[in-house]
């Protein structure tokens, strides 16, 4: 059903009838569709849930794209980013043109579908906003941090699994909370292995994350545990090209004070809670995907 929904992606670019989009959808990574693996798990495969994971995609294509022009990426998923490549120009305005079809085909689905999902672009975009505030200095604001990866990741993938609920008649709360949970952990995880990965398995460098001004869950763990001196130092790091010498310093702290499992746990205890969840529904494949996220590799 994957490749359903991959073909209807296609179809509706095919419609936009200009050989310059379709060339430069082709060249977009397009990652493991977890947020279409949601959808067709809680509702099936007839023609409106295709038509929704389809959407979703190029919403969540479309935020990758502007995501890349903020950060100045040089890579997607291993890959030459399109702004890159092709400059921001192009990048923005083929996120603009999957936006906009996506928004247009969800008129045809269901109204409180569109809805759904609408509003999840919003938190998306408060999300982005936020992550550029939040990127300008170091910071140890868990709050705003959490409520952060919330509208930008966990939203769209919440939308995702209530809009599904929705279609056919599931207690869209429940899956909705399920989609939150997992949404929040899978972006907890990301944000470590950015630091225990390496370059190759990312497919961006090592520690890019906090280069790029951006304070996760683990760095904030680390500097409360750091005497003064190097809480300075680790500060004066941030948003800096860092050595070799600096990155064993920041990987060799984070191990000294087992920050990275601090953090796993916390990921971890939603990841627990949604697969609860989904059992008590008899959700099991739901259940074995969040599974399958507590020992994820990018």
């Amino acid at each position: 059903m994957i490749n359903a929904v991959e073909r209807k992606i296609e179809q509706y670019i095919a419609e936009l009838n200009d050989s310059s989009v379709s060339s430069l959808y082709r060249r977009l990574p397009h990652g493991k569709r977890l947020r279409t693996k949601l959808i067709l798990k809680i509702a099936g495969g007839d023609l409106k849930i295709i038509k929704t994971a389809a959407t979703v995609e190029m919403i969540h294509a479309a935020s990758l794209l502007h995501d890349d022009v903020i950060d100045d990426a040089k890579s997607r998923r291993g890959r030459v980013s399109l702004n890159a490549s092709e400059g921001n120009k192009t990048a923005i305005m083929m996120g603009d043109i999957l936006y906009s079809k996506a928004f247009f085909e969800l008129t045809s689905i269901s109204t409180e579908v569109a809805k759904v999902v609408s509003n999840a672009v919003v938190q998306l975009s408060l999300g982005e906003l936020a992550d550029v505030e939040l990127s300008r200095r170091f910071h140890t604001n868990q709050e705003a941090y959490l409520k952060m990866l919330y509208q930008k990741t966990a939203s769209l993938m919440e939308a995702s699994a209530e809009a599904a609920a929705i279609l056919v008649g599931k207690d869209r709360v429940a899956y909705r909370d399920y989609g939150r949970k997992l949404g929040l952990a899978f972006q907890m995880i990301d944000d470590i292995l950015d630091i225990t990965s390496d370059s190759k398995t990312l497919g961006k460098p090592a520690l890019h994350d906090f280069v790029e001004g951006k304070v996760t869950l683990p760095y904030m763990y680390l500097y409360d545990v750091l005497a003064k001196e190097d809480r300075e130092y680790l500060v004066s790091l941030h948003r800096k090209r860092l050595s070799r010498d600096e990155e064993l310093w920041i990987k060799s702290a984070m191990s000294r004070y087992s920050i990275i499992e601090k953090s796993y746990a916390e990921a971890r205890e939603l990841i627990l809670e949604a697969i609860a969840s989904m059992e008590s529904l008899g959700e099991y494949d739901l259940s074995n995907i969040a599974k399958a996220m507590i020992e994820r590799e990018f």
